[in-house]
């Protein structure tokens, strides 16, 4: 296994005003971007009855947005890798709010499958684009809490959707529901207005840039190890937020109440996790860290899965995202450090949306396996977390080390 030297890694230093405002509008870009994605997964049983389908034909929703993120991450990443970061950035931020309004005016099932499948488009641009951003603009010393910090927006996102369907849905509803979503997007594109361009693509626009495809063919190998890599990541995290809500409604009869303060309370875990492994990676080194955080799951699965009760069930959701989103913490940082930069903007986004859409069916078969064994979706949680935990463990053991500069 390549962990590199964590004890040469430089002590963290101290970041600028600009740098600040870079790493916050990147948290809360993903944040937005989670906030919305969430909310779905809230409301499915409620976007079911309303349509009179079942549950499952309403999760195609959540594929179709999974599925079109690679795409998204293809064109915005190429856009960005030719006229920078920042102003892509804020075209996508303005686009995906948009539709995210535009769902909640969905006439027919139909139409709600195409505008989420448009919304997974333009979010397919959020993630590579700010990590790229952020990661240029932060020195080396402080990449690994500052991707813990990138990453922990994800969880704060669902934190902010939990709240937001316990106080709101019951009075107004799940079509009004995903206009929430506007009022974070206006304040986020008025922070990124505020951000400076990468330094990075700044010192080397002028610089001859090699055609994409042959820098990818260059690379290949490290693309399809990352791609698997991701695969694993997010079949792990999907895995084990996006059925809960439902786990929890079906299997054990909660209320929309009981549900929306499990899902507050494990998304705080999730926060802790990632930030608390950011700091740790400066000790342990990138994969030591993911590999410590995911193994640290594992012994958690039958509390989450098979607690007695709803303070186990808590307990136990709440450890899982810490262990889930502690490995998760590197993931920005890794992507970008072992990414060329011809394509940085591109290929972190393009490997990690990949990723998500050879798991996007994850929901689907979390469902069916469900379904199969009388409504278990207990089973279907475990059997999914279990595998995904050893499968992420034994890649990241034998993956490459990132390079030390992202110059």
């Amino acid at each position: 296994m390549t962990t590199g030297n964590p004890a040469a890694t430089p002590a963290p230093v101290r970041l600028t005003a600009a740098q600040h405002r870079a790493v916050w509008a990147g948290f809360l870009g993903w944040t937005l971007d989670a906030f919305d994605f969430f909310l779905m997964v809230f409301m499915l049983k409620a976007i079911a009855a309303d349509f009179g389908v079942g549950v499952k034909d309403v999760s195609e929703a959540l594929f179709l947005t999974l599925a079109a993120r690679p795409l998204g991450a293809l064109v915005f990443g190429r856009l960005a890798d030719k006229v920078g970061r920042r102003p892509v950035l804020m075209g996508v931020i303005l686009a995906f709010s948009v539709l995210s309004a535009l769902s909640g005016a969905a006439a027919t099932l139909t139409q709600l499958l195409l505008i989420r499948a448009l919304f997974g488009f333009a979010m397919g641009g959020e993630w590579g684009l700010g990590a790229s951003l952020v990661m240029e603009t932060v020195p080396a010393a402080a990449r690994g809490r500052v991707s813990g910090l990138l990453q922990a927006g994800y969880p704060a996102g669902y934190l902010l959707a939990s709240p937001a369907y316990f106080l709101a849905f019951d009075a107004i509803g799940w079509r009004w529901m995903f206009v929430l979503g506007l009022i974070p997007a206006l304040l986020v594109a008025f922070i990124r207005m505020g951000v400076a361009e990468s330094p990075v693509f700044l010192a080397r626009r002028h610089e001859p840039a090699p055609p994409p495809l042959r820098v990818l063919a260059a690379h290949w190998k490290r693309g399809l190890y990352l791609v698997v890599l991701m695969t694993a990541f997010t079949t792990l995290s999907h895995g084990t937020q996006d059925m809960y809500p439902t786990f929890l409604q079906e299997q054990h009869g909660f209320s929309t109440r009981v549900t929306g303060t499990i899902a507050l309370l494990m998304n705080l875990g999730a926060i802790c996790g990632a930030l608390a492994f950011g700091a740790l990676s400066h000790r342990l080194g990138r994969q030591r860290t993911i590999i410590a955080a995911a193994v640290l799951a594992a012994p958690v699965i039958p509390l989450w899965a098979w607690g007695d009760g709803l303070a186990q069930l808590a307990l136990g959701a709440v450890l899982m995202q810490f262990a889930v989103q502690g490995a998760w913490s590197m993931v920005p940082a890794w992507l970008n450090e072992l990414s060329p930069f011809a394509i940085r903007a591109t290929f972190p986004g393009v490997v990690y949306q990949l990723g998500n859409l050879l798991s996007s069916r994850n929901v689907v078969f979390q469902a069916d396996l469900a379904a199969a064994r009388g409504g278990d979706y207990a089973f279907a949680l475990a059997t999914v977390a279990g595998l995904t935990i050893a499968v992420l463990v034994a890649w990241t053991a034998f993956g490459p080390h990132p390079q030390d500069d992202l110059a």
